[in-house]
């Protein structure tokens, strides 16, 4: 589980949160690159393509800057129902996912995630700020603040112009 900061956060660089072997990683030690998170999930009908469409694009353009974080959740459907471990294995050897996967975590109620707490401070959902299902995704600027909310359904490859926006790339 993430660390609460003691005040409220500015950015997302507020945020301690565990690897999925347990280790602390500051979101601080991404300054500067843009973030695609995202609560995933192995079960899900969605997850093919969604881990296929993340992949593409973070290999398209982590070279220059995007970085995805991704955090398995199993409050939808018991759809991801392993261990860290389990999880670590399904994400590298079926998907040969590249980009960071992190502790399981919860992504709404009591027991939410600090850090899920924070993006979801803006007013995006037709359900107030509750994540809907797998696969949702947040977009953040180099700055550590949240500048999108995409709901499960939208496709990664949709958000290719607005992290190219970000990017600075033409």
């Amino acid at each position: 589980m993430a660390n609460q900061p003691t005040e409220i956060p500015q950015s997302i660089y507020n945020f301690t949160i565990k690897d999925t072997k347990g280790n602390d990683v500051k979101l601080s030690a991404y300054k500067g690159k843009v973030l695609l998170i995202v609560n995933v999930a192995s079960k899900c009908g969605m997850t093919n393509s969604n881990y296929t469409e993340l992949n593409r694009l973070y290999n398209k353009y982590k070279d220059q800057g995007l970085e995805i974080l991704a955090f398995p959740c199993n409050q939808f459907g018991d759809e991801e129902p392993g261990s860290n471990a389990e999880i670590l294995e399904f994400v590298c050897s079926r998907f040969k996912s590249d980009f960071p996967i992190f502790d399981k975590i919860e992504v709404n109620g009591e027991n939410a995630s600090p850090l899920y707490q924070f993006l979801k401070l803006g007013k995006w959902g037709i359900f107030g700020d509750d994540i809907q299902w797998n696969f949702a995704k947040f977009l953040v600027d180099k700055d550590g603040q949240v500048v999108g909310r995409y709901y499960p359904t939208t496709s990664p490859f949709s958000l290719e112009y607005d992290i190219k926006s970000l990017l600075e790339i033409a």
